[in-house]
């Protein structure tokens, strides 16, 4: 059968894809009905997607057993296809990989769970005005007077498991747009739409952030997975982040995506 399958689930999923996120462009109002609608449908392709429908399967890790060959990266990205409005790939993690605390600067985004279970834990980041703490709290390590400027007041909105049967974890510019990622009990995949996509040109930038625990509260695991139910929110807590390059043992490798070609 040949690659270039129009009637493709992933194909349809990519039109939505564009239909949707260019009405919300055009429009200064998000929440408009037209979009709504035309987001509906793209949850209900997205949660009917499986990994076979592109051709992609969970691997063994492999381990070094002293082998000379370096160690594959953690996260592996396979791109799909990328317009102005919106960008599609597959990402790829390791058993126990994770993708670090990032966020989407303007952006809305989708996640897909393809294969095996991955734990997302969602934040807000909170601007001058919304005030929730009137200073910063002592924090358990102390932050440098040069940092003081990359201090983020942020809300952890929820800390949740998806698999392959979830519907998809969805962000926007304000709500959720920092999230951590990890994969639970083996290796996972994921269906990742951005909209639009990254261009640190035009101010979307990626930025990597770390939890700052503080001296009141410096048991607090925010990452905690344990005794959280698929789809279970948390109650919203006040968090601060401090804003960091991108940490030294993350690295995302690429290779080619094997399912249908999409054409916009």
């Amino acid at each position: 059968m040949s690659r270039n399958n129009k009637n493709a689930l992933i194909q349809k999923i990519a039109k939505q894809a564009f239909m949707t996120f260019k009405v919300l462009n055009c429009s200064s109002n998000g929440d408009n009905k037209v979009f709504a609608e035309k987001q509906a449908k793209l949850i209900s392709l997205l949660t009917a997607l499986r990994a076979p429908d592109l051709k992609i399967a969970p691997r063994k890790n492999k381990g070094s057993s002293g082998s000379s060959e370096p160690d594959p990266p953690p996260v592996t990205y396979m791109h799909i296809c990328e317009t102005e409005v919106f960008s599609m790939g597959i990402f790829l993690l390791a058993s126990g990989a994770s993708i670090p605390l990032h966020d989407h600067p303007g952006m809305n985004g989708m996640l897909k769970v393809l294969y095996g279970k991955v734990s997302v834990s969602c934040f807000d980041k909170l601007e001058s005005g919304q005030t929730v703490s009137a200073a910063p709290p002592r924090f358990e390590t102390p932050v440098a007077p040069f940092q003081n400027a990359s201090v983020r007041r942020s809300l952890l909105r929820s800390v949740a498991e998806y698999s392959e049967n979830s519907g998809p974890c969805l962000l926007t510019p304000l709500r959720d747009n920092l999230h951590q990622i990890d994969a639970v009990d083996g290796p996972a995949a994921f269906l990742d739409i951005l909209a639009p996509p990254y261009d640190p040109d035009d101010g979307r930038d990626c930025h990597y952030y770390k939890v700052l625990k503080t001296v009141e509260d410096p048991g607090l695991a925010v990452m905690d997975k344990q005794g959280l139910q698929e789809g279970e929110k948390e109650t919203e807590k006040e968090m601060w982040l401090l804003e960091i390059p991108q940490p030294e043992d993350f690295w995302c490798g690429g290779e080619p995506y094997p399912g249908p070609v999409v054409s916009l």
